[in-house]
């Protein structure tokens, strides 16, 4: 007993001191060290990427905070736009979008639809799988760090300089990673079987990992990665699929199932890839669970609101008359915006949750993040 109270008390001195050291490393002088955050993904952190490259978002998406369609497919904000308001930074602007941006403090290179992998023809038909898939956000992203530099060594302190990151940005920045959900669902929606799809998520993860090696040798460090959402919650799926077998907050069993196979595949490599870079910090984030207690406690965090004939902004036949479908009554009491994506109250009450650094692996707060320099 003595020794193993010994123990304790040196583990929790040793787990100081490791704090007090990323604390020192990622706060110098009390600043916060993120310069810039560059996000890979899909619809769920989509800032404007899809608006800018295919077609602009109908009211009432971004209807709660903004007054307007942002091109966020949500109601207000998304949980990277808490990432950078916590870190005292500017919403991120997509690298799709060519009009009065700066990207002096990161771009966001997602666009909706985007999977890690590109589906080909015979496992989503064309037009339905966005071609900004990760690797060829990887590609713009690549581009981008490049050509910025030379502008700004063109440049010099012209207006476009002063719009672009400094060289050193992109060693201190924080990459941040929210995709793998359309590799799993559009598979689902075009009649492949979650038997189909299992097999698959080892090289959908090993895409994955490729893209985290290929920033890293791109002078990347800090990383953090979202885990997939619990998809057998989602309206959409629960529509989709009504004779699969619920669990006991009345989510599709078997989809929730085939997300957690993917996040411990995407776990597994993360931790291998911690390994083989100790230079680098690479952290987990448990979006699944943080996501998943707003359904075991739905008269407490709200319910979501959803039917496949009137979605939010879209148009619908009312005797004979075509009208567009108003804002969900009140957003801020729902879970579900639009049956895929979620309110900005429930992605509010998931950042407060994962950023505190409670669900991710290693237990690391979002702002200590960053690899000791």
């Amino acid at each position: 007993m003595h020794g193993s109270y010994q123990y304790h008390i040196q583990f929790s001195f040793s787990s100081f001191i490791w704090f007090y050291n990323q604390f020192q490393s990622c706060f110098p002088l009390g600043k916060l060290s993120f310069p810039a955050i560059f996000n890979f993904g899909a619809s769920n952190s989509d800032t404007g990427g899809y608006a800018a490259a295919f077609i602009q978002l109908k009211s009432p998406n971004g209807d709660t905070l903004f007054g307007m369609p942002t091109g966020r497919f949500c109601d207000g904000r998304l949980i990277v736009d808490f990432t950078t308001e916590s870190l005292d930074l500017p919403f991120l602007s997509s690298y799709q979008n060519s009009l009065a941006i700066n990207f002096s403090h990161g771009s966001n290179f997602t666009t909706a639809s985007s999977t890690i992998r590109l589906l080909t023809a015979n496992v989503v038909p064309y037009g339905h799988a966005s071609q900004f898939y990760l690797p060829l956000q990887y590609l713009q992203f690549a581009q981008f760090k490049n050509r910025s530099q030379i502008i700004r060594r063109h440049g010099d302190m012209t207006i476009y300089a002063s719009l672009l990151p400094r060289e050193e940005t992109f060693s201190k920045a924080l990459y941040t990673f929210d995709i793998g959900q359309n590799d799993l669902t559009q598979s689902l929606f075009f009649n492949m079987t979650i038997v189909q799809i299992l097999p698959a998520i080892p090289n959908i993860v090993n895409h994955f990992s490729n893209i985290i090696k290929n920033l890293y040798n791109f002078g990347a460090r800090s990383f953090w990665v979202y885990n997939t959402r619990p998809l057998g919650c989602f309206p959409k799926i629960l529509t989709s699929f009504p004779l699969a077998e619920k669990d006991s907050v009345i989510c599709a069993k078997p989809y929730n199932l085939l997300a957690q196979r993917f996040n411990a595949e995407l776990k597994n490599a993360l931790a291998r890839l911690m390994i083989e870079f100790p230079l680098a910090t690479i952290v987990y984030v448990d979006l699944y669970s943080a996501l998943y207690f707003l359904y075991t406690h739905p008269t407490k965090n709200g319910k979501y609101n959803y039917s496949e004939e009137a979605i939010c902004g879209g148009n619908i036949s009312v005797n004979g008359k075509s009208i567009t479908v108003g804002s969900c009554k009140d957003p801020s009491v729902r879970v579900s915006w639009d049956g895929v994506h979620f309110t900005e109250a429930a992605n509010k009450f998931a950042f407060d949750l994962v950023s505190t650094g409670d669900f991710s692996d290693p237990p690391i707060p979002l702002k200590l993040a960053c690899h000791p320099r």
